[in-house]
């Protein structure tokens, strides 16, 4: 079977002309439980589609795995909501990894992190990558004439993998997380080069998105929305550029603006 990300619902529409009866999009929240080794993982409440992009990506966020061929099975159950996981190697870190919050610092500066498991797959960013203003308004232009479930039910989060020029990959998902796993885990199943890559997405930079940024090993983030100071906090740490209020044609550089190559700004 497959899903997709809406499903439609009866409702009445109240508006100044009156009132009506009619269809809505409705975006679609599924969970999925996942089972790593014979033992129940997590369940992760998501959009039904790329599952098997969202698995990998997320078992490479929590640090199960680094590469997909780690994996000895994988397999999808969407009737029953059940994903199967098995590793070449059976897992070496306790289960306490993936649940324990870890608020700290690394070398003396502002790097904060939610759960103990980030300070082992979070990457500091060496990427080169330089890109002119006037390609990141295309990115984003892009990114939103793609958007069409997005725009049908305004419940969905997009995310699109680019090189400088052009829109690689997209994921959407009802999860902001879920769809940067499901990029991640595109990423990794086809062997992609990540470091010479940008990420355009379409919701708010929170210090949850910059991680999952610096995990799939990007050095530049775009957004059309605001960032928060957690958030640039360890991108300014992580060596990633932050730019977010990307829209028509301006927009704000928060951290590392050396990879925008303007004339009109000083880096």
């Amino acid at each position: 079977m497959t899903r997709k990300l809406t499903t439609h619902w009866h409702m009445m529409k109240f508006s100044g002309q009156g009132v009506i009866e009619q269809e809505d999009e409705i975006a679609e929240e599924f969970p999925l439980t996942l089972y790593v080794d014979g033992e129940e993982f997590a369940t992760i409440v998501c959009s039904p589609t790329e599952l098997t992009d969202l698995v990998v990506g997320f078992l490479a966020s929590e640090g199960v795995i680094r590469q997909a061929d780690e994996l000895k099975t994988m397999s999808v159950d969407e009737d029953r909501g059940i994903a199967y996981a098995e590793l070449i190697r059976p897992q070496s870190v306790g289960k306490e990894y993936y649940a324990k919050r870890f608020i700290g610092s690394c070398c003396g500066k502002s790097r904060q992190f939610y759960f103990q498991n980030d300070v082992r797959t979070a990457k500091t960013s060496v990427s080169q990558i330089r890109i002119k203003p006037e390609q990141v308004y295309s990115l984003m232009e892009t990114l939103q004439r793609s958007s069409v479930d997005f725009r049908n039910t305004g419940g969905l989060h997009n995310a699109a993998l680019c090189s400088v020029t052009d829109v690689l990959a997209t994921r959407a998902d009802i999860g902001r997380h879920n769809a940067l796993d499901k990029l991640f885990g595109h990423c990794l199943r086809n062997r992609w080069r990540t470091s010479d890559k940008i990420i355009a997405f379409s919701g708010r930079l929170s210090s949850e998105v910059v991680l999952k940024a610096a995990k799939i090993g990007v050095g530049v983030m775009l957004s059309k929305s605001a960032p928060t100071d957690l958030a640039l906090s360890l991108a300014d740490d992580l060596g990633i550029t932050c730019v977010g209020f990307i829209r028509g044609s301006s927009m704000n550089v928060y951290t590392h603006r050396e990879r925008i190559a303007s004339p009109d700004v000083e880096v």
